[in-house]
This record gives C-alpha cells, sequence and structure tokens, in this order.
C-alpha cells in the first residue's frame, strides 16, 4: 500500500463503524482464514471457494460483513467529490440509473442524487448485519430461511457502489494511487459473488468488459 494510500485510510473515512467478528466465534476464525488467503497472495478465484467442511451460510455471512466494511472506506475515500451538484443521480454512467426503494419510507423506486442514495444503502446494510435474527452471533443459532436472498440483495446493492465508483469518481482513486487496493477488492468481490452464484449476470453488465 503506497503511503498516500495509508494517508488516506488511516484517515477513517468510512462511511459507517466497522463491524467486528467476536474473538474465540466460528465466524472469527473463518474471517481470520479468508484474511489469511488473500494476505498470502493466492489466487483470488481459489480464496472465495468454501472450504471443506465450512457451512455455506457462515461463508457468506462473513464475507457479506467484510465486504461491507471494505467498500464503505472505498466510498468513504471519494465522498467528499461526490455531492448532488456532482452527482444529481446515483448512476452508472448514461445507461444504468439506481432508484431506491426500502418498502419503509421509499415504498417506491425513487430517484436520488448518489450521496443521499449511499448514505441510505449504507443505513440500510448496517440494520440488516447488526440485526441477530439475520446475522446471528451467538454459536448454535441458525440463520432465517432467507438468509441468502437478504445476502444477494445487500450484496447486490453493494455492487452499485463498485458500478458508481469507478465510472464516476475513478479518477479520484487514481490521483490517491489507490487504484490497486480498490481493483484487487473489486476483484475478490467479483469472483465470490460469481462463484457462489449470489449476483444475476444482468446486475453484472455495467462492468463486464465490453
Amino acid at each position: 500500500m503506497s503511503i498516500a494510500l495509508k494517508q488516506v485510510f488511516n484517515k477513517d473515512k468510512t462511511f459507517r463503524p466497522k463491524r467486528k467478528f467476536e474473538p474465540g466465534t466460528q465466524r472469527f476464525e473463518l474471517h481470520k482464514r479468508a484474511q489469511a488467503s488473500l494476505n498470502s497472495g493466492v489466487d483470488l478465484k481459489a480464496a472465495v471457494q468454501l472450504p471443506s467442511g465450512e457451512d455455506q451460510n457462515d461463508w457468506v455471512a462473513v464475507h457479506v460483513v467484510d465486504f461491507f466494511n471494505r467498500i464503505n472506506l472505498i466510498y468513504g475515500t471519494i465522498c467528499e467529490f461526490c455531492t448532488e451538484q456532482t452527482c444529481p443521480v446515483m448512476s452508472g454512467g448514461p445507461k444504468y440509473e439506481y432508484r431506491w426503494q426500502d418498502d419503509l419510507k421509499y415504498k417506491k423506486p425513487t430517484a436520488l442524487p448518489a450521496p443521499q442514495y449511499m448514505n441510505l444503502l449504507m443505513d440500510w446494510i448496517e440494520v440488516q448485519i447488526n440485526n441477530e435474527d439475520i446475522f446471528p452471533t451467538c454459536v448454535g443459532v441458525p440463520f432465517p430461511k432467507n438468509f441468502l436472498q437478504i445476502c444477494k440483495k445487500i450484496l447486490c446493492r453493494l455492487f452499485r457502489v463498485f458500478v458508481h465508483v469507478y465510472i464516476h469518481h475513478f479518477d479520484r482513486v487514481i490521483v490517491m494511487g489507490a487504484e490497486a487496493h480498490v481493483n484487487t477488492c473489486y476483484k475478490h468481490f467479483y469472483y465470490f459473488v460469481t462463484e457462489m452464484n449470489l449476483i444475476d449476470r444482468k446486475e453484472l453488465e455495467p462492468l463486464i468488459p465490453k
């Protein structure tokens, strides 16, 4: 990591506090194993494969929380350049526009400026991953039956952050010397969601090379 990048990331500009795993738990051990694989320079395609004998829901839970933390950090580094003036619509270029719906305040898909969309998105994900009924932290407490469906929705929406950052703010990422970090994070995310079949191919189209 470059000195400039360390300075950027040390400012702790994450949109939200990082969610951590409790030491001693199965998920903490899985998290450590996943991090060790990444840090060892192992092939990312191999690193995302479900370890033998491990529960798929645990593996997905660890990655959803980790991706939330890291994408949160990436957006936090460029958020001062993502304003209602520069990004009046949450989009990925002229072809893709993302509208917000949460079935609470926004019952229908609603066009919003990118920073407002991002705030709502991070709030919404934070509520999900801190909900013990969805992401249980106690050993032996089962995941809900619709757990993978919830994770698919979270990951699909997190992917939109990558789309917006790559298409509208990558010049800032390059200026900060952070492109290698962002690219690695995106590759890791892409390999994971395709390996585990968690995002429809159609949703991934904005960042598939033409």
